[in-house]
């Protein structure tokens, strides 16, 4: 299986799959795999979502990090591991979800809002900081709470992301993004999700070789 850092090294883009129906998953997922993603998140209050993990996870797992979203229950973290998923992203902070991520040895990915909340998510052994909803934490923002975090603590901007406002949160030290309606939506044609994906690629591929 594909660790967590060098999935997230190759490219710090999440694609959120909400609504993803099964009989699409391998489908869906390989078509983000060739345009360059190498994490996948399959929202948990979505139809089928864990048979869709388990379809990545036994199709795609080996080159691409499969997880679940939407996990604010601790039972579900142990539901989703058994049918393959290295990591679990949530939209708040919950300790107890936090332990159970642990005890599994799956990333953690917990969102959060706030200085206070960010060094919380850092103490319970949070591996990545989901900033949640970006539409209500500007680039300014992230960038202040950057200068007071740890070095190597990294934070991906979750909600409303469009490929225009990239730049403004990558120069600003975002780390990464996830991308729900404006990468996929199961409405979508597979085309364009893949050209969606692939634009989304290009954008990120620039701004990280702005930032070196």
């Amino acid at each position: 299986m594909v660790s967590f850092e060098d999935a997230f090294g190759d490219m710090p883009l999440i694609a959120i799959l909400r609504g993803l129906p099964a009989d699409c998953a391998i489908k869906t997922g390989t078509a983000l795999f060739e345009a360059g993603f190498r994490i996948i998140e399959v929202p948990l209050n979505s139809t089928g979502a864990l048979e869709s993990i388990e379809l990545l996870s036994a199709h795609l797992g080996d080159e691409v990090l499969i997880g679940a979203g939407t996990v604010v229950d601790a039972v579900d973290v142990r539901r989703v591991a058994d049918r393959g998923a290295q990591i679990i992203v949530a939209p708040n902070l919950n300790p107890k979800v936090g332990r159970a991520t642990r005890d599994a040895g799956l990333i953690w990915c917990p969102g959060i809002m706030s200085p206070t909340e960010a060094f919380s998510a850092l103490d319970q052994g949070a591996d990545v900081l989901k900033v949640f909803p970006a539409e209500l934490v500007p680039p300014d923002v992230i960038s202040a709470m950057k200068t007071v975090l740890p070095a190597d603590s990294k934070m991906v901007a979750v909600g409303g992301v469009t490929a225009d406002v990239m730049q403004a949160y990558v120069l600003r030290g975002t780390d990464g993004f996830g991308l729900g309606s404006g990468l996929y939506k199961p409405v979508y044609e597979l085309s364009d999700v893949k050209s969606r994906a692939l634009n989304y690629v290009s954008v990120m591929k620039r701004l990280s070789a702005q930032t070196l």
